[in-house]
């Protein structure tokens, strides 16, 4: 067994996904590779973990998306009004914070899983800021709605506003209110209250 940055990325995910602990040198051996040859392939176990988080990441949005595709087509509204964009974040918010496996790694390890997720300089945080500017540009584009600020500026402070909740049991002992997020955020966004929370 050979496996590559990605093949180790992925696996990492998987562990993470199932609950289970990345410790290197297990994970190494489970891989059939030694410590420093994971090492060279994607760094220390941070950068892994990064990397796995944001893989976790990127893939909760792109199912959340395919969800919408699924049920709604190519519209930029559903029937209820809600924009594209904001349904497929609200999906996504409510997949991690359902996530078993994720919500184990913010208990086990919580300083950690925060400065990996909400590092500004990190694998984590710039990457999913990127993508949410891809989803908010399909809906720009679309003709669904035209932001006040940048698409950079309002992805920045809906991925923000989004950690706030996501994460506010290990950031503030509160319990997360991912309704108020999607509220806020909807506002945010479109520059209104909604009437009604999703």
């Amino acid at each position: 067994m050979n496996p590559s940055a990605e093949d180790i990325v992925r696996t990492a995910a998987r562990w993470i996904d199932r609950g289970i602990r990345v410790d290197t040198s297990a994970f190494a051996q489970d891989l059939g590779i030694s410590r420093s040859t994971l090492f060279r392939r994607v760094g220390n176990r941070e950068d892994l973990l990064g990397d796995a988080l944001y893989y976790l990441s990127e893939h909760t949005l792109t199912a959340a998306a395919r969800t919408w595709e699924r049920d709604e087509g190519d519209v930029v509204r559903n029937a209820a009004g809600e924009l594209r964009c904001l349904a497929i974040m609200r999906e996504y918010r409510s997949v991690l914070a359902a996530s078993a496996g994720f919500r184990r790694f913010l208990d086990d390890e919580p300083v950690l899983a925060i400065r990996l997720l909400t590092d500004p300089d990190g694998r984590v945080q710039p990457r999913v800021i990127a993508a949410h500017v891809e989803l908010l540009r399909r809906d720009v584009d679309d003709g669904g709605f035209v932001p006040a600020v940048s698409l950079d500026s309002l992805c920045y402070a809906i991925v923000r506003l989004g950690e706030a909740f996501l994460y506010s049991d290990v950031l503030a002992s509160r319990t997360p209110d991912l309704e108020a997020a999607s509220t806020l955020l909807a506002a945010l966004v479109e520059g209104k209250v909604p009437s009604r929370i999703l």
